[in-house]
């Protein structure tokens, strides 16, 4: 899989402001893209069960089954099943993105992610609080000026230790261009260089990317099968 194809999806898969190449910066800011501005609600949200559904196959049954299961409502998201066992499942819609990526309004993308407990007590109230600004004001800047106060006023944290999550549905959409890409699991740490990791350099199976609003890194390593245990073809 060529290597800035990788890292273009990881930018607009996994809620991060990546900077990736001096080229692509240049292209997401000039680009009005097709989705200059938020759609009507109701082309983001889902039919309740269908999303729990599609969140719990973020994660092999063995993990999403006990897991603990949120789905969007009309003003942010909504715990519709209880977990056992510390993980939470969910599915990220557009605006976890970087805000200049092109799919930020994008209403078909649907993401679904499993946290497991350590990450899930500081990337499940960002996510919260991502959703809840941009439900009720429609604007990534307020978005992005709410995220840095919550950090600021240590409503927000930073990863611990071990925090991971998987990212393996076989449903998923992550973007026009690239459907639902490919399985993975993925690692969350403070900022800190990607090249701790060994993240980046060819042949390298590690992903690494940062983001300040986020303040973490995340690692990401493709993974070969679905949550389902079926083959993961590579398409891209």
């Amino acid at each position: 899989m060529n290597r800035k194809t990788l890292r273009m999806l990881a930018w607009r898969s996994f809620a991060l402001v990546v900077v990736l190449t001096e080229a692509w910066q240049v292209q997401a800011q000039n680009a009005k893209g097709p989705y200059p501005s938020m759609a009507p609600l109701e082309q983001y949200l889902m039919e309740r069960n269908a999303e729990i559904a599609l969140a719990r196959s973020a994660a092999p049954e063995s993990i999403s089954q006990d897991a603990e299961v949120m789905v969007l409502g009309r003003h942010d998201y909504e715990t519709a099943v209880k977990g056992k066992n510390g993980f939470v499942c969910m599915v990220w819609r557009s605006w976890t993105a970087g805000t200049d990526d092109p799919d930020f309004w994008n209403p078909k993308l649907r993401a679904p992610i499993c946290f497991n407990t350590l990450a899930a007590r500081s990337q499940v109230p960002l996510t919260l609080k991502k959703t809840e600004v941009i439900l009720a004001s429609r604007s990534k800047d307020q978005m992005a000026e709410a995220i840095k106060a919550a950090f600021d006023r240590k409503e927000l944290s930073t990863p611990e230790t071990s925090a991971m999550c998987y990212m393996m549905s076989k449903q998923g959409y992550l973007s026009d261009r690239d459907g639902h890409w490919h399985p993975h699991l993925m690692f969350f740490l403070p900022l800190t260089d990607p090249a701790v990791w060994g993240a980046g350099p060819p042949g390298s199976p590690v992903l690494g990317v940062k983001s300040t609003l986020d303040q973490l890194t995340l690692f990401l390593i493709p993974i070969g099968h679905w949550s389902d245990g079926t083959a993961a073809v590579d398409e891209h």
